[in-house]
């Protein structure tokens, strides 16, 4: 079911400075922030020659990362992204295995345009994994 990881997600308190270092700092190649508000975050990605990072940032007071700031307030790893071939199947197949989607379990257009779901950490050792479609 796993394809490629596309992108490791890191929650920053600030987009602006978090971008000036990667770029500064790590010579990093960083696009230009993207609002999502229907998952409450604000992102930009990290171009690596193999993958990705992202970095996010809180939309408003309701963001999921907004919370998960308070809990971490320097910042951290918030979740995993791996592609597959096709989500709804993908989803289905997992919750046949007793796995939790989070939310509706319909997919949502994602920062990259593509359909994505989230699964519950609880279900993947504490790990927040976002599936997208390739």
């Amino acid at each position: 079911m796993l394809g490629r990881l596309n992108h490791v997600a890191i929650a920053v308190p600030d987009l602006a400075a978090a971008m000036q270092i990667y770029r500064k700092s790590l010579d990093a190649i960083v696009t230009a922030p993207q609002h999502l508000p229907q998952h409450g975050v604000t992102v930009v990605f990290i171009e690596l020659p193999n993958s990705k990072i992202e970095l996010l940032e809180p939309l408003g007071e309701d963001s999921p990362i907004a919370a998960f700031l308070l809990k971490n307030p320097s910042g951290g790893m918030h979740h995993i992204c791996y592609e597959v071939d096709d989500i709804k199947q993908s989803r289905d197949h997992l919750i046949a295995s007793g796995a939790r989607i989070l939310g509706s379990g319909e997919p949502k257009i994602g920062a990259h345009g593509k359909p994505v779901l989230f699964l519950h950490p609880k279900d993947f050792f504490g790990t927040l994994i976002e599936l997208e479609q390739a």
